[in-house]
C-alpha cells in the first residue's frame, strides 16, 4: 500500500461495526445524482508515468451499465446532516485518532502527535476526525462546502445505506471521471495546466514544504474548478475517493481509492491521473480521503 498517499491502520479493526442505520426518507441526495448512459469505454492506462504495481493497466474495453453518480464528493454539511440524523460515530472518532498532514497542525498538537514511519509528513493525531480535521482546536465551521475527510470505507458505506445510495465501482468511477474523453490523462485532456493555471487541487511547490505564492494547502470547496464533460467536479485532486471494489480482486483487506488528493505531487505521487489507483484498509481514515456516492438507474 502506498503509504505516502494515505497511511492506514496497521492491523484489522478491533472495533465492532456500528449497527445498521435508518434510511433517509425521502433521499434528496439520491434525487440529485447525475444520470449517465453507460456504455463501452477504454479503462486503465499504459502511460509511462503510471505505476504498473498499482495495476493501472493494461488498457481494456469495459462495459458500464447506466447508473447515477454525484456531481461532487460528499461535503461536510451533507455528512453533518447524516451524523445528526443517525447519531453515527465515525471510526476515527471511535479509535480516538486519525492521520493528518503534519504541516497543518498547530505546534502544540504536532508536539504530541507521532510521525508515521518512513513518511514523517503524516502524523497520528489524537482527536482528529471529520469534525476536527487538524485535531483539537480545529473545526469545519468555515469548510461546510468542502469534502468531508477522515471517513473510513465503513463510514462511507453507512452514509450510503442512510441516503439510499452506494459507492461507485472502479469502472463506474473511471467512466464518470473521464467525462466522455477517451484515454486522456486528465478529465479535461492531457495537459495539467491551462495558461499556467492549475485545473485541479494538487500540491503546488516543493513537497512537503507548504505551498508559497498563493498555492492552496488542504481541501478546496467541492465545486472548485470547472466540471468535466459529464458535470462532475474534482474527480482528480482534492481528496481520494473510496470505491466499492477491493484493490485486488478477491481480497477485501484493502479497498480501492481513485482520484488522488491535494497532497499529490509529481515528485513522489503522480496519482492525480484519471486512471491512477491507490488503496487503504476499510477502517482507515486520513485528512485527504473522502467519497462520492452513486446509485442504480431510477
Amino acid at each position: 500500500m502506498p503509504e505516502c498517499c494515505t497511511p492506514g491502520r496497521a492491523h484489522p479493526s478491533v472495533l465492532t461495526l456500528a449497527p445498521p442505520l435508518p434510511r433517509a426518507r425521502p433521499s434528496r441526495i439520491a434525487r440529485q445524482l447525475l444520470a449517465l448512459p453507460g456504455g463501452r469505454f477504454l479503462m486503465g492506462t499504459d502511460d509511462p508515468e503510471g505505476f504498473p504495481a498499482d495495476a493501472e493497466g493494461p488498457i481494456r474495453e469495459v462495459t458500464v451499465e447506466p447508473f447515477r453518480i454525484a456531481a461532487t464528493t460528499v461535503t461536510n454539511a451533507q455528512f453533518a446532516t447524516f451524523a445528526k440524523a443517525t447519531g453515527h460515530t465515525t471510526e476515527a472518532e471511535r479509535f480516538g485518532f486519525s492521520f493528518t498532514f503534519g504541516a497543518f497542525l498547530a505546534d502544540e498538537v504536532a508536539a504530541v502527535s507521532p510521525p508515521v514511519a518512513a513518511v514523517p509528513w503524516w502524523r497520528a493525531v489524537e482527536g482528529a476526525s471529520w469534525r476536527h480535521p487538524e485535531g483539537p482546536g480545529s473545526h469545519v465551521t468555515d469548510r461546510q462546502n468542502h469534502p468531508v475527510v477522515h471517513v473510513s470505507w465503513h463510514d462511507a458505506q453507512a452514509y450510503c445505506a442512510w441516503s439510499g445510495t452506494r459507492l461507485p465501482t472502479e469502472a463506474e468511477w473511471e467512466y464518470a471521471a473521464r467525462g466522455g474523453l477517451e484515454q486522456r490523462r486528465y478529465p479535461w485532456g492531457d495537459e495539467l495546466t491551462s495558461d499556467g493555471r492549475p485545473l485541479c487541487n494538487i500540491w503546488q511547490g516543493d513537497f512537503p514544504d507548504l505551498p508559497t505564492g498563493g498555492g492552496r494547502a488542504g481541501t478546496a470547496p467541492a465545486k472548485s474548478f470547472r466540471p468535466n464533460g459529464f458535470g462532475l467536479y474534482n474527480t482528480v485532486g482534492n481528496v481520494w475517493e473510496w470505491s466499492a471494489d477491493p484493490f485486488t480482486p478477491g481480497d477485501g483487506t484493502a479497498r480501492a481509492m481513485r482520484g488522488g488528493s491535494y497532497l499529490c505531487h509529481d515528485s513522489y505521487c503522480n496519482r492525480y491521473r484519471v486512471a491512477a489507483r491507490s488503496s487503504n484498509t476499510p477502517d482507515s481514515s486520513t485528512g485527504n480521503i473522502g467519497f462520492r456516492v452513486a446509485a442504480d438507474p431510477r
